[in-house]
């Protein structure tokens, strides 16, 4: 009888030991999104500086890994460390993205934080917009004609001099798109546009700040079911 009580006493506790759960989400900090980071600190005889990379600490972490990229050239840094900060050798005057992931060695579930977009500071006095963000349709996606036989085209776009004029929207069959479908105003960031079935498109949007300067968000491409 003793045996088994022990064995149930066993299996109770068993039973009642909890998984390890995975971290939470951190949160970033600084440089701030849609920024111009002027805190880098010049590195001699080069156009680069250092800045440091901030953010919250998430619950049950024990490594986050930070990825940052130059927006110009599309290459990627990584970079680990078990603080809330981080250094990295950046060039000046041009636009980055960055989010960092917390992981916990005991789960391979991770979280991974918001993507923020910065202009480490150089000369420049005026900076063009980030380029547009894709909505939808996204790129590779099949989608649905609506009853009219159209398809909506959203986006987003962040500016650190806050000074959009126009979005251009190019749209054909052919890549690269050349055809303008739309001229938008700043508070406009979609645009409906006619397809056909079983037709893959191809279409990009220009973002142009008051200044002339332009930005393009590159080619994107979805089928129509």
């Amino acid at each position: 009888m003793k045996k088994i009580i022990v064995l149930l006493c066993f299996v109770v506790l068993s039973c009642s030991k909890s998984s390890p759960k995975p971290p939470t989400t951190p949160i970033l900090m600084f440089p701030l999104k849609s920024s111009e980071c002027t805190t880098g600190v010049s590195i001699d005889g080069t156009n680069t500086s250092e800045v440091e990379l901030e953010w919250n600490a998430s619950s049950r972490t024990d490594l986050y890994e930070i990825k940052i990229t130059n927006l110009s050239t599309y290459v990627t840094q990584t970079l680990t460390t078990t603080a809330t900060k981080q250094k990295v050798i950046l060039d000046k005057g041009l636009a980055y993205s960055w989010f960092v992931t917390s992981k916990n060695d005991e789960v391979s579930e991770t979280r991974s934080s918001e993507i923020w977009k910065f202009y480490n500071a150089g000369s420049e006095t005026t900076y063009p917009p980030f380029a547009a963000e894709i909505i939808a349709p996204k790129s590779g996606q099949t989608v649905f004609k609506d009853i009219n036989n159209d398809v909506t085209l959203e986006w987003l776009t962040e500016d650190v001099d806050n000074d959009i004029a126009t979005y251009k929207v190019y749209f054909s069959e052919t890549t690269p798109p050349t055809a303008l479908l739309a001229t938008n105003s700043v508070d406009n960031t979609s645009v409906s546009v006619s397809v056909t079935a079983s037709t893959v498109y191809y279409w990009k949007v220009v973002t142009t700040d008051k200044e002339g300067n332009a930005s393009d968000s590159g080619v994107y491409e979805f089928r129509v079911k």
